[in-house]
C-alpha cells in the first residue's frame, strides 16, 4: 500500500480514532495523577518539627536517638537523614555521599511516570490538531460532493474537527498543570532534605 493510499485510509476513517486515542491518554494521565498524589501525600511530614527534634538530639550528642525519631517518618527527608546518620562513624565525607545517593534514588522514585505526563501535556494538542486536519479534509470532500452546497454532513465534519482540537487541549492542560505541581513538590522536598543534611554534616564536623 502506497503512502497516498495509507493517507486515504486515515482520512476515510475520520477523526473518531483520534478522539479515542485522546480518551485513552486522558485515562492513563488521570491514573498517574491520582497515584502520584496518593504517594506524595503519604510520604509527607512536619519538617519543622522534624528539624527541631533532630537538632535537639544532635545537641545532646545522641545520633542514635535521632535515627529512632526519624525511623517513625516515611518522608524523603527522614530517609536522607537516616542514610547520613547511619554512617556517622565513617566521617562527614562518607555521610555526604550516602545522603546524596539516597536523595537521587528518592528523586527517581518520586518522579515515577511523570515523564508520561509531560509527554501527554506536550503532544496531546498536536494529536488533537491531527484530528482537526482530518476533519477539515473530510469537510472539503463533503463540500465537493455537495457541489459547494452547505449540508448537515459538512457541518458535522467541521464540528468533529473543532472538537478534536478542544479535546486535545483539555487533555494537555491538566497533565501539564499536575506535572508542574508534582515537580515543584519534589524539588521542595529534596531542597529540605539537603538543608537538613547540612545540619547533620555540621554536627559531624564539629564532633570530629
Amino acid at each position: 500500500m502506497g503512502i497516498d493510499q495509507r493517507l486515504a485510509v486515515i482520512v476515510h476513517g475520520g477523526a473518531g480514532w483520534v478522539m479515542w486515542v485522546l480518551i485513552g491518554l486522558s485515562v492513563i494521565a488521570v491514573s498517574i495523577i491520582l497515584e502520584r498524589t496518593v504517594s506524595l501525600m503519604a510520604s509527607r511530614d512536619d519538617v519543622r518539627s522534624m528539624k527541631e527534634d533532630l537538632l535537639a538530639y544532635l545537641a545532646q550528642g545522641d545520633p542514635t536517638g535521632a535515627i529512632e525519631r526519624l525511623e517513625g517518618s516515611s518522608s524523603v527527608e527522614a530517609r536522607v537523614l537516616i542514610a547520613g546518620l547511619g554512617c556517622a562513624d565513617k566521617g562527614p565525607a562518607a555521610a555526604e555521599e550516602r545522603m546524596a545517593s539516597t536523595s537521587q534514588l528518592a528523586k527517581l522514585s518520586m518522579e515515577k511516570n511523570l515523564s508520561f505526563l509531560a509527554t501527554v501535556g506536550s503532544n496531546a494538542p498536536f494529536v488533537g490538531l491531527l484530528g482537526t486536519v482530518i476533519g477539515i479534509i473530510r469537510a472539503f470532500q463533503a463540500l465537493d460532493a455537495a457541489h459547494g452546497q452547505v449540508s448537515s454532513h459538512l457541518m458535522a465534519e467541521v464540528g468533529e474537527a473543532l472538537i478534536a482540537t478542544a479535546m486535545g487541549l483539555l487533555v494537555a492542560l491538566p497533565a501539564i498543570a499536575f506535572y508542574n505541581l508534582f515537580t515543584r513538590i519534589i524539588g521542595s522536598r529534596l531542597a529540605r532534605a539537603d538543608a537538613l543534611g547540612r545540619e547533620v554534616l555540621a554536627y559531624m564536623k564539629t564532633e570530629r
